[in-house]
């Protein structure tokens, strides 16, 4: 049980297949889940891909009899789960821009934390407390280890630059001493937290996790938003589903659009700030480009009316769910860079194009799919595959469970 254990056993790399690195939790863990208390921290203003990653992890530990709560600034994340939520503001994500106000009230927030899991102390100890972003991660370092329980950090990308050198990287060091695993989602994340001195055996890769049973292609829905939509069956569609933040080069899928042929049309499909700018931008494009509000709970629906999965990565990218997303609705994925993508989008699932970000180059790739039906249909199969052994839900949650049950408290 979690919180009697007094070592810290330190696993084997997990295997790339989630079918080979089932192994390591072969074993029933009912049992660990049921005893596991596990209090997560996420405060980041936004809704994304790591902010709902989160959410599905703990959805599938409380299915398995696991105690969890999530304190976040973005209640409404939970909805439609039985993730029970704590709302608390911790002030905004760290950038350049907050750096001042973060400063100033890092005090009151990391007081406020700590009287936020004091609450939940008092109902029942905690085994874990996972964190997910720079801020609450710094604030871990400073909270009582009575309080805690074993401090878990998850690394949704790589380390951003500021954070690779100087005093920055200092400090991320000093923090990352408090926590007793590290999981990354991704080979390329890890390297990043290694390479800037975090010991190796405490970082692991842990897959996202992502429902195969109930993201997949659908064939009625298809018809039906392809027929609300007015197109005919010999149109391509191309579909995104990202956040829509200048990060993002969502700009580059748009713009690709003028070098396409006119049957060629765009689903962009999230929200986010530069919203605006991006309908400002796809405003030539007309009826070519429709958007589409972030589509939880049937993002199969949408992809699988379109034909192709395009994916703009930011500079940094961990694993991004929008590529899982596609492939187990069995489209194939077209990623206009390599960020994220090149562990994903492997050989005979999709293409990463080069050089990245490039519209005119992203719509040469689209228009070679756009010729050849049967390749778009073989990738896609093969996409499903390789999400399916990857991500299947079962898998990722022992592996999730062997790793906390090594830990010490």
């Amino acid at each position: 049980m979690l919180a009697n254990s007094r070592f810290l056993r330190v696993l084997p790399p997990p295997a790339t297949d989630l079918r080979e690195s089932h192994r390591i939790g072969a074993r029933d863990h009912t049992q660990t889940a049921r005893h596991l208390r596990l209090v997560s921290v996420q405060t980041s203003g936004e809704r994304g891909g790591a902010e709902y990653a989160n959410v599905e992890l703990l959805s599938a530990l409380r299915a398995r009899g696991a105690d969890v709560r999530l304190l976040s600034d973005q209640p409404a994340l939970a909805a439609g789960t039985e993730v029970a939520v704590t709302e608390i503001d911790l002030g905004p994500k760290i950038k350049r821009s907050t750096l001042r106000r973060v400063a100033l009230g890092f005090p009151r927030w990391l007081w406020r934390l700590r009287q936020a899991l004091e609450h939940e102390a008092q109902r029942k100890r905690i085994d874990v407390t996972l964190l997910h972003f720079k801020k609450e991660q710094l604030m871990s370092a400073l909270l009582p280890r009575r309080l805690t329980g074993a401090i878990v950090w998850a690394e949704w990308g790589p380390l951003p630059r500021p954070l690779t050198h100087g005093p920055a990287r200092l400090l991320y060091l000093a923090a990352a001493r408090r926590a007793k695993l590290i999981a990354a989602v991704s080979q390329s994340t890890r390297e990043s937290l290694i390479d800037v001195g975090v010991p190796p055996e405490k970082v692991v890769v842990i897959n996202n996790i992502v429902d195969g049973d109930e993201i997949a292609f659908d064939a009625a829905a298809r018809e039906s938003y392809r027929r609300d939509w007015g197109i005919h069956d010999e149109t391509l569609v191309l579909g995104c589903v990202s956040r829509l933040n200048a990060s993002k080069r969502n700009d580059v899928i748009i713009d690709c659009l003028a070098y396409l042929p006119e049957d060629v049309m765009l689903v962009l499909a999230g929200d986010g700030e530069d919203e605006r700018a991006l309908r400002a931008r796809a405003a030539p494009y007309g009826s070519r480009v429709r958007f589409l509000p972030t589509p939880r709970g049937y993002v199969q629906e949408v992809l699988s009316a379109c034909d192709l999965a395009v994916f703009a990565p930011q500079e940094i990218e961990g694993a991004p769910r929008a590529i899982i997303f596609g492939q187990l609705c069995e489209r194939a994925v077209i990623a206009s860079g390599p960020q994220g993508a090149t562990d994903m989008v492997l050989p005979g699932t999709g293409t990463i194009v080069s050089p990245a970000h490039d519209p005119r180059m992203l719509a040469a790739c689209i228009e070679s799919y756009r010729c050849d039906p049967a390749r778009r249909a073989r990738e896609g199969r093969a996409g499903r595959a390789l999400a399916q052994a990857r991500y299947e839900r079962a898998g990722v949650v022992d592996e999730w469970l062997a790793r906390l049950s090594a830990l010490e408290r």
